[in-house]
């Protein structure tokens, strides 16, 4: 696997990779359906995404000294979850993109009925492969931290809350918020899970939660810069869609420089919070400063 004195790109490249072929073979022809439905699927979760979570799971288990193979079906899971969200968020009830990682959405690919089944089977089937881990009890662990994260209280219940802002308009801390369930709840399970497959400390758990958070602020600002001065190309979407909606973003509350500025203050925090881990959050902390760094 990877090791620390490699670049952290060839690092994310060869850790997408695994969790890419393991996708493959859940998404493949063993996978009892109609034919659409898996090309629907296939085609959102093999459509060029960054595998930021799923690369979590298999970090945090190898810092914590734990067998990466493993944390695959919870890599698989969590990116199954992430992917299912996208797909219902693209659609014309929510955002209404036609473009996500620079290609057409699901919605616009197939047609809106198909995507919505698609993200529900996504759904329901990383439910299915999560209760591959062993021990049971670690299953059980990590089948909870996942629907936690992804329920009301955490990403359904931000996006939610993201559709209805206050009537009187929202501050920074409820932006901050917002998107610690929208967005940081799926990272910080993610890492979470992978600990608790390796069987790491309270602690240890602990020092990902509090990283988990950090950075899943940092990449939400990260985003929102990136929709004010992104180029589209990179980015694999429209650009100035936020400003143009009315959305609050950390870029209108707090300014870009400002918010750049609180970007990389969680970052610090973020690598602060992986002391426990000793000498093994090397990419992890590499990670944390690619989050604020990214042009896509």
């Amino acid at each position: 696997m990877p090791s620390t004195a490699e670049s952290l790109t060839d690092s994310l490249k060869s850790w997408g990779e695994l969790v890419d072929r393991s996708l493959d073979r859940y998404l493949g022809q063993q996978l009892v359906g109609p034919d659409l439905l898996r090309e629907a699927m296939r085609y959102s979760i093999f459509g060029g995404g960054k595998r930021l979570r799923p690369i979590l799971v298999l970090l945090s288990c190898d810092a914590c000294g734990g067998m990466t193979d493993a944390a695959l079906p919870a890599a698989c899971a969590v990116e199954m979850v992430h992917t299912y969200s996208l797909i219902h968020d693209d659609l014309p009830a929510m955002d209404d993109d036609e473009y996500r990682r620079g290609q057409l959405t699901c919605h616009r690919r197939f047609d809106e009925a198909t995507a919505i089944l698609a993200g529900d089977s996504l759904h329901t089937l990383a439910f299915e492969i999560m209760t591959e881990i062993q021990p049971s009890a670690v299953a059980v662990k990590c089948i909870r931290e996942l629907a936690v994260a992804a329920g009301p209280a955490g990403m359904v219940g931000g996006q939610v809350d993201d559709l209805n802002p206050p009537s009187a308009g929202g501050g920074a801390e409820w932006l901050s918020s917002l998107h610690s369930r929208k967005t940081g709840a799926l990272l910080t399970a993610s890492l979470k899970m992978g600990g608790y497959i390796a069987g790491a400390s309270d602690e240890q758990i602990a020092a990902l939660a509090t990283y988990g958070k950090a950075i899943g602020l940092a990449f939400q600002i990260a985003d929102d810069l990136l929709d004010v001065e992104g180029d589209p190309e990179l980015v694999g979407k429209g650009v100035q869609k936020d400003d143009a909606a009315g959305k609050l973003t950390y870029p209108k509350i707090l300014g870009i420089e400002e918010s750049r500025r609180q970007a990389h203050e969680l970052v610090e925090e973020a690598s602060n919070a992986l002391r426990p881990l000793g000498g093994n959050a090397g990419l992890l902390k590499a990670l944390a400063r690619y989050v604020v760094e990214r042009d896509r």
